[in-house]
């Protein structure tokens, strides 16, 4: 029987589901909950609305056992942490990976100690276990959006910072731009030093400085604005912003480098694809996160 049709039939219910063979998590959901999306399943483990022997499993790949029970939690979801700004994207043993909403900090200012990805993060693993914790790999700018990853243990997290250039296998943005990028597709170097006040700028003097470089292909573009495809060959501090400036085409809304358009409302950089190779496993894992709709606007 459908539970499609009436949503609120389940509200605050929970069903349990008998396990009889060997499988994963995910899989197993998909088989006995086959009215459902694949996406509305993964939002279920997402939200910690599946358990196994009375403990909530946000893991795709748990492995379950014949005889094993998997309750479902319809309605509320039995997690009491609520990640405001925050989508798990992919959560095992040594990795959570995420989508982050512009407006969220990464890690906290003297400002901002408790929204910011870390700490819910860092909530949402030590409730399921206390002594859990979570360690920054790479981060966003409060204003992109986009996949960012977490490491859930100390040894993974400098595994992944020692060999992000082996690991990292693609990191692509989507930028919206001020002005025609005439040339279709290019490549900025520079070598990037910071001011007292933490302003990122180029030098153009080799070596004088971080190397930085910024591969780019133009999407669509009019007279007023350009929609760009970036890749980042290296990860330094606010790279794709400085190199846009440096090319007279800063990101729109980004006023600490050049800008104060705010024809979108927001910063108009978002981390699109991040793919790399699981730090433990070897296993190439790849995330992706649509482009907000809203840097199609100056297009329309």
């Amino acid at each position: 029987m459908s539970h499609k049709g009436n949503p609120k039939r389940f509200q605050n219910k929970i069903i349990e589901l008998a396990v009889d063979k060997d499988q994963t998590l995910l899989p197993f959901l998909l088989e006995k909950l086959s009215n459902r999306s694949r996406n509305s399943i993964k939002s279920i483990l997402t939200r910690g609305q599946a358990s196994v022997g009375g403990h909530i499993q946000t893991r795709h790949n748990f492995p379950l056992r014949p005889g094993d029970k998997v309750q479902i939690r319809f309605g509320t979801p039995a997690a009491g942490t609520h990640l405001q700004g925050l989508t798990i994207l992919h959560e095992d043993d040594d990795l959570i990976v995420v989508e982050k909403s512009a407006g969220l900090l990464t890690i906290a200012t003297d400002k901002e100690k408790e929204r910011t990805a870390y700490h819910q993060l860092m909530d949402y693993v030590r409730e399921k276990h206390p002594t859990q914790r979570i360690f920054i790999v790479h981060r966003l700018d409060r204003d992109t959006s986009g996949v960012m990853l977490f490491a859930k243990k100390k040894s993974i997290q400098q595994k992944l910072q020692n060999h992000w250039k082996d690991i990292v296998l693609e990191r692509t943005y989507i930028a919206l731009v001020e002005g025609e990028v005439k040339k279709k597709a290019g490549s900025i170097t520079s070598w990037f030093k910071e001011s007292t006040t933490h302003l990122v700028y180029s030098s153009p003097k080799p070596n004088d400085g971080k190397k930085a470089v910024t591969h780019y292909k133009v999407l669509k573009s009019n007279r007023k604005y350009s929609l760009l495809e970036v890749n980042l060959e290296t990860g330094r501090k606010n790279q794709i912003r400085v190199h846009m400036k440096d090319i007279g085409h800063p990101v729109v809304g980004d006023k600490k480098y050049g800008t104060n358009n705010r024809v979108i409302g927001r910063l108009g950089l978002h981390a699109a694809v991040l793919s790399f190779k699981h730090p433990r496993t070897g296993e190439v894992l790849r995330f992706l996160s649509k482009m907000p709709k809203v840097f199609l606007k100056p297009f329309a």
